[in-house]
């Protein structure tokens, strides 16, 4: 981790469906121990535009109900769809994010990594 509000990103995903599609959605973890919304902002916190600008996010809603060992209900959990803009652009990106199971942590395709200061 870089603080307590930004993980440290190390590895772009080679997968061009990482993160934007709810198929393969970013695994952030943390449901059971009460973390997983401030996880989905850690990650959130650590990714750059593509001309290395800081972004912008906001949480767009939940969607996509899938089944996970994790869930609460019959085994299902809902991912999060975030919009992320890069500050100066007004194209913006949906990133869905799953709070429920963990995974690899990876920047998507087109984004970069914040760096340790």
């Amino acid at each position: 981790m870089i603080d307590d509000n930004t993980y440290l990103l190390t590895e772009s995903a080679t997968d061009k469906t990482y993160g934007y599609t709810k198929e393969n959605p970013i695994k952030v973890g943390g449901v059971k121990d009460k973390t997983g919304p401030k996880n989905e902002r850690r990650f959130l916190n650590a990714l750059f535009g593509p001309n290395d600008k800081m972004t912008t996010y906001f949480r767009a809603g939940s969607c996509c109900p899938f089944k996970s060992p994790n869930g609460f209900i019959n085994n299902l959990g809902m991912l999060d769809r975030y919009r992320i803009t890069e500050i100066g652009s007004k194209d913006t990106l949906d990133i869905f994010i799953n709070m429920y199971d963990e995974g690899d942590l990876l920047v998507p395709q087109g984004l970069k990594a914040q760096q340790p200061k």
